[in-house]
């Protein structure tokens, strides 16, 4: 069992190229089929905004996302023509808006979403928009490659949060493909002692849940040493060179996360490496 259907966007920028540099690196790794999204974004303003600008500037950026589109899948075809794998790529001209109906639409048919890291770019506004449509709006997991990750064999270490949520427990399940695959696994608790709810080990049903499914994960149970979760986790990755995360996302409404914070978006702010996360 692996991944046989795998959704990235295409949108472009240099700091997307790692994530369709993985994307297509994971196809020819499961033999599966790879689907590309090319979108060119109105920004347009529409509605009472839209009451002040001429006709044909709201006609003209139009246009312009449409070539935009059709630019990147000429990009998105001239790269994957060389691949030996089966892929499709497809172009859509849309505003802004209509991200999470579009974005939902093209992951419900998918196994896997290969997306770039949205924060730390001149425009984050595209990126992070796009990767809330897929988590949101989309039933598949998502893989939230940084601009430093390698095409390489990722997925051969893996860590994984774990903290007891519903959140946690879909993104381990849709990761279980992965962890039979993966050379070593963890399993990691951040001061566990929050989500034991009368449990002595915390971890002893998670890991026979996972010896279940064949894999042979470590439970660690760690102390909060960096001034987050996000941190303690990915200081815990870098110590053991696991080159994937796999997390829940979004245990709080967005809004909270926007306003205060909160371990996703701790982690995407941080992420050096590959996270697979689920909600």
């Amino acid at each position: 069992m692996s991944y046989p259907s795998i959704l990235t966007v295409w949108d472009g920028a240099e700091e997307s190229r790692a994530a369709f540099e993985l994307a297509m690196s994971l196809a020819r790794r499961w033999a599966a089929h790879l689907d590309v999204a090319c979108l060119g974004v109105d920004r347009a303003p529409t509605g009472f905004y839209a009451a002040d600008i001429a006709h044909e500037m709201i006609y003209d950026a139009y246009g312009q996302a449409r070539e935009e589109a059709e630019t990147l899948a000429k990009e998105a075809r001239a790269a994957m023509i060389a691949e030996n794998t089966a892929f499709s790529i497809r172009s859509a001209t849309l505003r802004f808006a209509e991200l999470p109906v579009v974005v939902g639409k093209a992951a419900w048919f998918q196994d896997l979403v290969v997306l770039p890291k949205p924060f730390g770019r001149e425009d984050e506004e595209l990126p992070e928009a796009i990767l809330d449509a897929a988590l949101f709006n989309g039933p598949a997991p998502v893989l939230i490659v940084p601009p430093n990750a390698s095409a390489g064999e990722v997925g051969k270490r893996i860590l994984i949060a774990w903290n007891g949520s519903a959140e946690a427990a879909r993104a381990l399940r849709a990761a279980l493909p992965m962890l039979k695959e993966a050379e070593a696994v963890e399993a990691a608790m951040v001061d566990p002692a929050q989500h034991r709810r009368g449990c002595s080990d915390p971890g002893t049903a998670l890991g026979a849940m996972l010896s279940r499914h064949g894999v042979n994960a470590e439970i660690s149970l760690l102390p909060q040493t960096g001034p987050n979760v996000a941190e303690t986790l990915l200081a815990r990755a870098r110590d053991t060179e696991a080159d994937m995360i796999v997390m829940g996302a979004y245990g709080h409404s967005r809004f909270r996360e926007r306003m205060i914070g909160g371990a996703t978006r701790d982690m995407l702010k941080a992420a050096d490496r590959p996270i697979f996360m689920a909600r």
